[in-house]
């Protein structure tokens, strides 16, 4: 080997390590990771994905779409790795000091050691949190002061609260369980201009029930008959649920990211939940039905879209022949906890409720929109669920069996203020 050229290849070799050696310091330092540098520096940048069987618009096919890649300030990107520990330990927090005149928001504690992992929270320890939560709570420290010189704060905050921003919060729930037999009905109004469905939404009185006006199309089934307003209790809380009922065994691991192969190779964009066929699957969080129907890949599916538009969840290989619950129509409003539908193993066909999925689950996916260019094509934010399915298994839907029906609903009643003011809001527009 020539002389000079061994050593232009020795010259790399030690720039290399000096790299190296230099974003080590800078990670033991500053907490941040070469991924995440990455990461933070390509927000402004269109984002690569694949359309997969999570892609709620059903085409087999990548499709090209314009983002704005010269322009649109907003995130491109999300790399969701908060652990389900650190999200219970905020959450803690915020329960704590709700009541308090120190409040503390759980996804901005999340936000601060976002910065502090670079996003990366596979080292979290409950003591890095207490120290923030305890400066506030103590008075010594307000949030704006310690994140007032943090790069890097409001880039988590608004992508942490994308993820976590409707899953705590005030709402109002029965303090018995409803009488299904008793209870289950459906109301109608006369005006076809707009169709919801209402699922499980309480009749607290005439006026109540009357409340969106003569505007709004809206079914109610599962409704209960609460005259008394203290059979309701009012409280603050997790009112998100897992996407599995209560009392029906699963079994999950970390599979994001795993290789596909029907149809084209590609990423596994979603949460496997291996259960039984029939399994009550659960809304998350309280929506409206974006998508519902047949997918080559995801077999029968339903996809919800939060009030917010953050957030569109994606419930794919729903049961042969019964895949959903059957008042469910694209339009539908859903309160967090009802059962929307049931598992089963559809999919991976041309031809519609076919069973060609080996094993019986539920694929649970969760999409990231900071812009409607985002929703199909090139630019889709999908991330990892399995933190975010252990964290919501605190909270799970109890159900029961109509055998009338062969539906099964929620036993307890939830008042979701933000179905309220969406119904409310749909109602005026309408009027206008």
């Amino acid at each position: 080997m020539k002389p000079n050229l061994f050593k232009f290849i020795v010259s790399i070799e030690l720039f290399t390590l000096f790299g190296i050696i230099a974003l080590t310091w800078i990670s033991s330092h500053y907490g941040t990771t070469l991924f995440s540098l990455l990461n933070i520096s390509s927000i402004h940048s269109p984002a690569v994905s694949q359309n997969t069987e999570s892609s709620g618009s059903g085409s087999s096919q990548n499709t090209n779409s314009e983002n704005n890649s010269d322009g649109g300030d907003f995130i491109k990107w999300v790399d969701f790795q908060v652990t389900s520990e650190a999200m219970n330990d905020a959450y803690q927090y915020d329960l704590k000091s709700h009541d308090t005149d120190t409040p503390i928001d759980w996804v901005c504690l999340l936000a601060v050691l976002g910065v502090k992992y670079g996003g990366d929270f596979k080292n979290y320890k409950s003591s890095d949190m207490s120290a923030i939560a305890d400066k506030i709570l103590n008075k010594e420290s307000t949030l704006e002061e310690i994140t007032k010189d943090m790069k890097h704060y409001d880039y988590y905050n608004e992508a942490y609260h994308a993820v976590l921003g409707g899953f705590v919060g005030t709402y109002q729930i029965s303090s018995e369980q409803t009488d299904l037999n008793s209870d289950l009905t459906k109301r109608n109004s006369d005006n076809n201009n707009t169709e919801n469905v209402i699922l499980n939404k309480v009749n607290h009185n005439d006026s109540n029930k009357n409340s969106t006006g003569n505007n709004t199309d809206n079914a109610s089934f599962n409704k209960v008959n609460n005259n008394k307003t203290d059979s309701m209790k009012t409280t603050y809380g997790l009112k998100a649920f897992s996407p599995i009922a209560k009392g029906f065994p699963y079994t999950d691991y970390d599979d994001f990211g795993t290789s596909r192969s029907f149809g084209y190779r590609r990423q596994h964009l979603g949460h496997d939940m291996m259960g039984q066929i029939g399994t009550p699957i659960i809304a998350v969080e309280s929506g409206y039905v974006e998508c519902l129907g047949w997918n080559r890949y995801g077999g029968w599916r339903i996809g919800i879209r939060s009030f917010d538009k953050k957030r569109y969840y994606y419930y794919a290989h729903l049961r042969q022949n019964f895949p959903y619950n059957k008042a469910l129509k694209e339009g539908s409003v859903v309160t967090a906890g009802d059962v929307i539908g049931y598992m089963g193993h559809t999919g991976y066909s041309d031809k519609e409720n076919v069973n060609n999925i080996d094993i019986i689950h539920l694929h649970f996916g969760l999409q990231l929109i900071f812009d409607e260019s985002q929703k199909d094509g090139n630019s889709e934010i999908w991330i990892s669920c399995y933190e975010l399915a252990r964290f919501l298994s605190q909270n799970r839907s109890e159900t029961v069996k109509d055998e009338a029906t062969k539906e099964w609903h929620r036993t307890q009643n939830l008042i979701d203020p933000a179905v309220e003011n969406y119904i409310q809001n749909a109602s005026q527009n309408n009027t206008n």
